[in-house]
């Protein structure tokens, strides 16, 4: 018969033991304490960040060379080795983002969900506007404003090529937090609507067009496998309760070097740009992910270090604006390796400081909201 009263010790060990078999019942494994705040987490943010603004100045370079090493042999290279050990920022952003709505700040209610989607998204739209306004200015715009305007509804544009990692990253944490309400018995109608909408959105356009004969825009709503991916097996590491220990975080650091030189030998010999679901990608992401997951911040460094992650979104949303004025129009594609090498290094700085400079101070101005 079930009985309501704790386990008996055993006299010689005094540890918890199953009532009718005395066998030791094996202790719960500590988990991490609820809502608690992951300042290694704030740091792969910055990380990442960092690193897409890498990418991007280093993709001036490759450019500036139309992408061939005999039109200027340090450029390219400089350029292809530091956008080859960037590739992991965003299968690392999906890694974060399925750890946040799964483990790490799940969505109590439809309301909270909402207010996620709305704090990705309004940036989005302020900042394509943005970004468009500014080439209509400049008379680099390939088409009319407007019909670029309406193309942004449903995916990218140009001068605003970043931002597509949201048209994906939006709906993923829709997903994500649609089965976390399911799971807490709550029923969600109006995001599982959403999803439906964005599932579908291609085919309604498709439809439309059938009948009416308007040319439909692409539409880059929507995720992949490998994104997925990255989200769910990413927050079950980050969800670990204990990293790595000091030899087996060294241990990550060939497997970074060995992937960061196959995804550079991708680029340059296989293919430009190596897909974010290349197996040389997730090992590179993967080994990064568990080599700074759990590590300890110091309490000194904190504070300034989660004003910094607060500043990442938007020095992401802006960043491109300092890549086309200045870095494309500073690049020198004759240089020699160190002069190559110093200008990328040189560019890499000056971009990110004047990005998180400027989203520090929409931040101070309670922009944040709009501006990321």
């Amino acid at each position: 018969m079930p009985s309501n009263s704790a386990p008996l010790a055993t006299p010689e060990t005094g540890a918890p033991t199953d009532k009718d078999t005395l066998a030791p019942v094996p202790k719960p494994h500590a988990s991490a304490p609820v809502n608690e705040h992951r300042f290694d987490i704030d740091l792969m943010r910055l990380i990442c960040s960092c690193a897409v603004i890498l990418g991007h100045v280093a993709g001036a370079f490759i450019l500036a060379v139309d992408r061939e090493e005999e039109n200027g042999p340090s450029a390219y290279w400089a350029g292809h080795i530091a956008d080859g050990l960037n590739q992991f920022a965003v299968p690392m952003f999906f890694a974060m983002a399925g750890w946040a709505a799964l483990m790490g700040a799940p969505p109590r209610d439809s309301a909270r969900m909402w207010q996620r989607i709305i704090r990705n998204g309004l940036p989005l739209y302020v900042w394509t506007a943005a970004y468009l306004a500014w080439a209509w200015l400049r008379d680099t715009n390939d088409r009319p404003m407007t019909e670029l305007g309406v193309d942004a509804i449903f995916g990218s544009v140009q001068p605003a090529y970043h931002l597509w990692f949201l048209y994906a990253y939006i709906p993923i944490i829709m997903a994500l937090g649609f089965v976390v309400l399911i799971r807490s018995g709550q029923r969600p109608w109006g995001l599982g609507v959403a999803l439906l909408v964005v599932a579908t959105l291609p085919h309604i356009l498709a439809t439309v067009s059938e009948f009416t004969g308007w040319s439909a825009p692409p539409v880059g709503w929507g995720f992949g496998t490998y994104s997925v991916a990255y989200a769910v097996i990413g927050a079950m590491l980050f969800a670990l309760p204990g990293g790595l220990s000091r030899r087996g975080r060294w241990l990550m650091v060939p497997l970074i070097v060995v992937s960061g030189i196959g995804a550079v030998y991708w680029d340059t010999q296989v293919h430009y740009v190596i897909p974010n679901a290349h197996p040389f990608v997730a090992i590179l992401t993967f080994s990064l992910l568990m080599l700074v997951s759990r590590v300890r911040v110091p309490e000194r460094w904190r504070p300034r270090l989660t004003k910094l992650a607060a500043a990442a979104m938007g020095a992401y949303m802006v960043h491109v604006f300092f890549v086309e004025e200045l870095v494309k129009r500073w690049v020198d594609a004759d240089g020699g390796p160190l002069v190559s090498g110093g200008m990328l290094l040189a560019m890499f700085a000056m971009t990110t400081v004047l990005s998180y400079g400027v989203s520090l101070l929409w931040g101070k101005l309670g922009l944040r909201r709009w501006l990321g």
